[in-house]
């Protein structure tokens, strides 16, 4: 193969799906010079799995994502076609807004929003080869010969790294949706010492809507006032789709167990460790043998197309099981099958990464989304960005960009994965975060605004409509605080109705929002000089009035954790000459390099007597 110089870019972006969309936007828009890879220009943004956006903690990543600059949101808004917001029944730290999306308008959007973007170059073609010159990154090299001098590589590789898709009997080196897997780059990448490995995810299958029984199925509509995901999107969005629940039954119990010695989790075919949030339902089959039924969502994969996504479903099957499967569910029992379930197995070990997600063995090299060992679009998306961020960061001269647990779940999911590592596709939830009260997806605005515009990618303008959104809030709950209502029968009649206790000698309007059933818009009747407040400002007026003392609470605990994070850690102290440590510890401190007193102390295999030898040994 003859090899010719083809460009020359400050950095390079493998791979355009969602991690290495926002990493290329991100490092093009603060003018760096980048090119982005793809197998197969077609490919730029797709969604293999559920064409969906955000869920349970992964709606809390896309809104961080917004207020930090980046693109997901505003294409989920211009693009998806039917809005839920989860768990509205339960507290605001677990509220999460989840929008199904049309497939392919969402490929269109992303794809020309790289194209059209300034100092970026989209290009298809398959890098095979990361070359190194004095141990740092110097060059890419794609299979026809092209080489592309470069100063930094951003792998978002996905699960097309030594990729092979599963169903059944059938094995083939492949990424999702047919496209060819990226052998020739997983060996370059072992030679340059990376620590691959093997996680495993999986996709249900597909049916035609013209052969399922609606009527059998329980409707799931949008809710009647959908929310946007982006904060800068000015009109609601609108739900122009429904979904629909169906349930499996006890005959597909029967035919999942009785084919469970082809299911090639069980048989030894995949070798990788699947999720276990979102496990293959043969797998659900097995690890909950008293469950008679599953819940089943069947959601559209777009306007332009009868093709339907069994949400729930996944599985690695033969295809005649799958068959099988799917026709022993109400609705289904006539489905014709447009796509197969698969399995891919895809991943680098997240412990050879530092805080920025750059590689430690390779100066310039950094991973981002499914390549980390995380599963989903939203993971990946944040992880783009940051890794864009910081690797123009640091080709300027500039600090590292790196968000805290304490303000941004963003900031959870990279230190859980650099610091705790991950034995399992790493998924976000809200429970994995200390501080969920504080970082609720209502509020990412007031909480990462500033950092998206202290790193250029906020213009002044709207960082200041969220000062302004803000500064509202307050003056408003400073005026329910000085602002009474007096006793009358009207109000008696009223808070009995609401069933909460009479206030006979008045009380000021904060008091009455305090009360669990009360809301703000309650408090109108009684409030005769009321401001026309916007809906988001009342909606962080009452959350923030109703929560004030757990807040509090929280906000404590931040000033805690931040007391350890300031103590910082020399990059090059050796854990093996500190007396106190247990030998685990030293191993493990050796390994991960933890950057502060803080990151020490969540690293598995460290106990709080090695953290207080680290505090000794800080002070002498």
């Amino acid at each position: 193969m003859t090899e010719f110089l083809a460009g020359q870019f400050d950095i390079a972006v493998i791979g355009a799906g969602h991690a290495g969309i926002e990493a290329a936007l991100a490092a093009a828009r603060l003018g760096m010079e980048t090119i982005v890879f793809t197998i197969n220009l077609d490919a730029v943004g797709n969604m293999p799995c559920n064409p969906a956006i955000g869920g349970t903690g992964k709606g809390h990543l896309v809104r961080e994502l917004d207020a930090l600059g980046g693109e997901m949101a505003k294409a989920a808004d211009a693009c998806c076609i039917q809005y839920r917001l989860l768990n509205k029944g339960k507290g605001p730290a677990v509220w999460s807004l989840r929008a199904q999306a049309d497939r392919r308008r969402y490929q269109e959007y992303m794809k020309h929003t790289l194209e059209q973007q300034d100092h970026l170059t989209v290009r298809q073609g398959e890098v095979v080869e990361v070359r190194t010159e004095n141990g740092a990154v110097s060059a890419v090299v794609l299979a026809t010969g092209a080489v592309f001098s470069v100063k930094a590589v951003i792998l978002a590789t996905g699960t097309y790294l030594a990729g092979r898709t599963i169903v059944g009997e059938c094995v083939e080196e492949s990424g999702p949706d047919g496209m060819h897997a990226a052998g020739r780059l997983t060996d370059s990448l072992l030679k340059l010492g990376l620590p691959l490995r093997r996680f495993k995810t999986g996709t249900p299958p597909r049916v035609n809507a013209r052969s399922v029984d609606f009527d059998e199925m329980e409707l799931q509509p949008g809710d009647a006032l959908p929310v946007p995901f982006s904060y800068g999107t000015q009109s609601p969005p609108e739900n122009r789709a429904v979904c629909w629940l169906t349930w499996t039954t006890e005959e597909t119990l029967r035919i999942v167990r009785e084919n469970l010695d082809r299911a090639p989790m069980y048989s030894g075919v995949i070798e990788g460790v699947g999720p276990r949030y979102c496990p293959s339902f043969e797998t659900k089959v097995v690890r909950f043998p008293d469950k008679l039924r599953h819940q089943l969502f069947v959601e559209p994969m777009g306007l332009n197309t009868e093709e339907l996504y069994i949400q729930g479903f996944s599985s690695s099957m033969p295809e005649e099981v799958q068959i099988r499967m799917l026709r022993s569910v109400p609705g289904l029992r006539h489905a014709v099958m447009t796509r197969p379930a698969y399995a891919i197995e895809y991943c680098i070990d997240p412990l050879a990464l530092r805080p920025t997600l750059e590689c430690k063995a390779v100066p310039g090299l950094y991973g981002a989304g499914q390549f980390n060992g995380s599963s989903g679009y939203e993971e990946a998306a944040v992880q783009g960005f940051a890794v864009g961020v910081n690797a123009v960061r640091k080709l300027r001269g500039e600090c590292d960009f790196i968000l805290s647990r304490s303000e941004s779940y963003i900031g959870t999911l990279i230190d859980d994965l650099v610091t705790k590592g991950t034995n399992e596709p790493y998924r976000m939830m809200t429970s994995r975060s200390e501080y969920r009260l504080l970082l609720r997806q209502d509020n990412a605005d007031q909480r990462l605004t500033r950092r998206g515009y202290d790193i250029g990618l906020v213009p002044e303008a709207r960082l200041r409509a969220v000062e302004a959104k803000y500064d509202a809030v307050a003056r408003e709950i400073a005026r329910l605080t000085h602002t009474g209502v007096s006793p009358s029968p009207a109000l008696a009649a009223f808070l009995a109705e609401k069933g909460t206790a009479d206030a006979p000698d008045g009380c000021p309007l904060v008091a009455l929002l305090r009360r669990p059933q009360l809301t703000y818009a309650d408090l109108a009747p009684f409030d005769p000089d009321r401001p026309d407040l916007p809906a988001d400002v009342a909606e962080q007026v009452e959350i923030s009035v109703k929560y004030e003392g757990y807040i509090q609470r929280q906000q404590k605990q931040v000033e805690d954790f931040q007391k350890m994070e300031r103590r910082r850690l020399p990059p090059d102290l050796d854990y093996s000459s500190i007396q106190g440590l247990r030998l685990e510890a030293r191993e493990k401190l050796n390994a991960v390099r933890p950057a502060d007193l803080g990151q020490a102390s969540r690293i598995s295999g460290v106990s709080p007597a090695d953290v207080t030898a680290l505090m000794i040994y800080l002070e002498r």
